[in-house]
C-alpha cells in the first residue's frame, strides 16, 4: 500500500503542474487509505504537503509576472486568518462522536472523511464543466470589490482548515469574476494564496499533533518532483481535455469515500 501510496504522491505533484491545481483533493484519500494515517491528522498533513508544493509551483509563475501580489495579499489575508483559526481552534472543539442516527455514529474521522468527498465532488464538476477558454483575454482594469473578496477569502479559509484541501477550484474563479485577473494570472495567484495559507494554517497544528516528519518529507518531495515532470508534459499536452478527465477521476473518488465511509464506517484509515 505504501508503494502506491508514493506512486499516488508523485500523481499528486504531476496534477499540479499540469493542470494548476486540483491535485490537493487526492492528499486527504491518499494520506487515508494507503498510508493509513487517521483523517483528522491527515487534513494537518495534507496542508503541508498542499503548501509546500504549491510554493514550488508558485515561484516559476511568479517569474513569468503570473502572479499578482496586491491581489494575493487581498485575497489571502483574510483566507489564512481563517485557516489558522479553523486548524487551531476550531478542529480540535469538534467532538469525537459527533452525532449518532439509529445505530450509525458519526465521528469526528467520518465526518471529515464525509464533508472532504463533498468538497471533491464539488471540484469535480467544476473541472468537467469548465470551458476552454482562449487566454488571449484583454487585461481589464482591476476593480476590487473588497467586502465580496474579503468575504470568499473567509469562507475558503475555513473549508481549507476544515479538510486540508488547497481550494483552487475555490479561489480561481473567484479571483476572475471578483478581481478580474485573467485565467493565467489567476492560476499563478492562486498557488501563492494557496501556499501562504496552507503552510501558515498547518502551523496551527503544531501545537495540537505530533508530526510523522519522515512521511511528511518524503510525501512533499515526491510531490514537488511531481511539479516538475507535470510542468514539463504541459508544455507537450493539451491542459483542457486532462482537466476533464481528471475531473470524472476526482467524481469517482469522492462517490467512492462517500459511500465507503457511509456503508463501512470504521475500515480503512481509521
Amino acid at each position: 500500500m505504501e508503494i502506491a501510496g508514493y506512486i499516488a504522491s508523485l500523481v499528486i505533484g504531476i496534477s499540479l503542474g499540469l493542470i494548476g491545481g486540483g491535485g490537493s483533493i487526492l492528499t486527504v484519500p491518499v494520506l487515508v487509505y494507503l498510508f493509513g494515517v487517521e483523517p483528522v491528522l491527515a487534513t494537518a498533513y495534507s496542508l503541508f504537503i498542499v503548501g509546500a508544493s504549491s510554493l514550488v509551483g508558485a515561484i516559476p509563475k511568479y517569474r513569468q509576472g503570473l502572479v499578482n501580489i496586491k491581489t494575493a495579499i487581498i485575497f489571502g489575508i483574510p483566507s489564512i486568518a481563517a485557516v489558522f483559526a479553523t486548524r487551531k481552534f476550531i478542529v480540535p472543539l469538534i467532538p469525537a462522536e459527533v452525532f449518532q442516527i439509529g445505530d450509525f455514529v458519526i465521528t469526528k474521522s467520518i465526518l471529515m472523511m464525509l464533508l472532504f468527498a463533498v468538497l471533491m465532488v464539488f471540484a469535480s464538476v467544476s473541472m468537467i464543466r469548465e470551458k476552454s477558454k482562449d487566454n488571449t483575454e484583454e487585461i481589464e482594469e482591476q476593480k476590487f470589490n473588497y467586502p465580496v473578496i474579503l468575504l470568499e477569502g473567509a469562507i475558503v479559509g475555513v473549508l481549507t482548515g476544515l479538510v486540508g484541501a488547497g481550494g483552487g477550484f475555490l479561489i480561481i474563479p473567484a479571483l476572475v469574476l471578483l478581481s478580474k485577473l485573467p485565467m493565467k494570472q489567476a492560476v499563478g495567484t492562486s498557488l501563492l494564496i494557496i501556499a501562504a495559507k496552507s503552510l501558515i494554517g498547518f502551523t496551527g497544528d503544531l501545537s495540537n499533533y505530533s508530526m510523522d516528519w519522515t512521511l511528511l518529507s518524503l510525501v512533499t518531495g515526491l510531490a514537488i518532483v511531481g511539479i516538475f515532470i507535470g510542468n514539463q508534459l504541459s508544455k507537450k499536452i493539451d491542459g483542457n481535455k486532462l482537466k476533464k478527465g481528471f475531473g470524472w477521476f476526482v467524481l469517482i473518488m469522492g462517490i467512492y469515500i462517500i459511500a465507503k465511509e457511509l456503508l463501512l464506517p470504521g475500515s480503512g484509515g481509521h
